[in-house]
């Protein structure tokens, strides 16, 4: 067993408790205003008492029993923690390694090691939840990262977790063109009824939470994106998921992907980039919502060379571009969600500011990333809003985000479960 000295082991000791402090004393939060996951109210107050939201409204109002500490918050917002819907822990960013070397080159000690990493910077920027949507050939390494975070080892986020993801046959990488190559996968390949009925059985019985499904991907000819998996296949995979009370989403970006997806009675369609009014249509009629990731295809485009304001907009970018503005236009349920990992963690949000960018009113873009992720994830009744009975997941802004998106960078306050892992208001 390795010893340190103890000098450094009293260092590791201060570093680990300074990292959350967790109290039973009621604590009243007093910022200038509140958004409570629906509207922004003036004069509200919070009272937080061990892991729960016990009162919240107007200040007059309310009047702590006991004893408690205040925290003063001038000129700031207090919100619900926000909830990144996409992301993949287990991945850094593509201009750092592309995906392949990620996938077949990194130990998964190391990849582990840096989700550890990457958890801390999400909750640190105000992130308190993530649904994780694979690991990328990490395996179920992202059932044992949440379970480290909820036994409090190590400070992230909470997690819901899709592990494995299931991909057709040949069609998902990497690849080589030496077929002899045994190559770890990126996700679970699966086909026909009863090898997708094992395969969802198989990665619930593993820790997943929900099901991640690639209905389309590039393996057409000249790699365009086709439709991977038959209607049936999906309604199968649907049909299992939900007898053990899982969801089922899916990567769909082609047209005839996100159809299928969606008469297949998939929960979320990721991506969406070449929805159609039609499309959009059916996600309205069928309740089913759209997490468009517009981030990474500007983050990607970046890595190849685009330069914002200097050079044209990608092809890619101005088609999320088409697709938003449509599926705003149709009323569609839309998540937030930036598929982070293609881009950095900590950096979640871009995505929020991307979609104010792309013509959506600040303050809906707070509620997608609050109180709407948290009712389409199925976690309404325990997230996503500052309320009476919820978790006591709350994080605290300098500026007002509903008028300047931008100022949600500027994190003064993050509170997971009722622990304070950072507060750097006056004392």
């Amino acid at each position: 067993m390795r010893k340190y000295p103890l000098t450094v082991a009293f260092m590791l000791l201060l570093s680990i408790a300074a990292t959350a402090q967790r109290t039973d004393t009621a604590i009243l939060l007093k910022p200038d205003r509140v958004f409570d996951g629906e509207a922004m109210h003036t004069n509200w107050v919070v009272l937080i008492q061990r892991n729960q939201v016990v009162a919240v409204g107007d200040a007059d109002g309310i009047k702590p029993d006991g004893i408690y500490t205040t925290i003063e918050l001038k000129g700031k917002t207090v919100l619900p923690g926000l909830i990144e819907g996409h992301s993949h822990l287990f991945l850094h960013p593509y201009n750092e390694t592309k995906w392949d070397d990620q996938v077949m080159n990194e130990s998964r000690a190391e990849r582990t090691a840096r989700a550890v990493v990457h958890a801390k910077k999400t909750l640190m920027a105000g992130f308190t939840t993530v649904r994780d949507l694979g690991t990328e050939g990490a395996g179920y390494d992202d059932v044992g990262l949440k379970t480290a975070i909820e036994k409090g080892i190590i400070p992230g986020p909470r997690m819901i977790v899709a592990t494995r993801a299931i991909v057709a046959t040949g069609s998902y990488g990497p690849k080589t063109k030496n077929i002899d190559n045994e190559l770890v996968k990126g996700a679970a390949e699966a086909d026909g009824l009863d090898a997708l009925i094992k395969e969802t059985r198989t990665q619930i019985g593993n820790g997943a939470d929900l099901i991640k499904v690639y209905a389309d991907y590039r393996w057409g000819v000249n790699q365009t994106s086709t439709p991977t998996f038959t209607v049936e296949e999906l309604k199968t995979v649907v049909a299992v998921a939900a007898s053990a009370g899982r969801k089922v989403v899916a990567h769909a970006s082609t047209e005839e992907g996100m159809r299928r997806a969606i008469l297949a009675g998939i929960s979320t369609i990721e991506h969406g980039d070449n929805g159609t009014e039609e499309i959009f249509d059916m996600m309205v009629k069928n309740k089913v919502a759209y997490c468009p990731t517009l981030s990474a295809a500007e983050a990607t485009s970046e890595y190849a060379g685009w330069k914002r304001g200097s050079l044209p907009e990608p092809q890619r970018v101005t088609v999320k571009r088409k697709s938003f503005a449509i599926a705003l236009q149709k009323g569609v349920t839309i998540c937030f969600g930036g598929d982070v990992g293609v881009y950095a963690h900590g950096d979640n949000a871009r995505e929020l500011e991307a979609m104010v960018s792309y013509g959506m009113k600040p303050i809906d873009a707070l509620k997608s990333a609050t109180s709407v992720n948290a009712d389409v994830f199925g976690y309404g009744d325990r997230i996503g809003r500052i309320k009476k009975g919820l978790y006591a997941d709350v994080i605290a802004v300098d500026g007002n985000p509903a008028e300047n998106i931008s100022d949600i960078r500027k994190t003064a306050l993050v509170i997971k479960n009722g622990v304070i892992y950072f507060n750097n208001s006056p004392k």
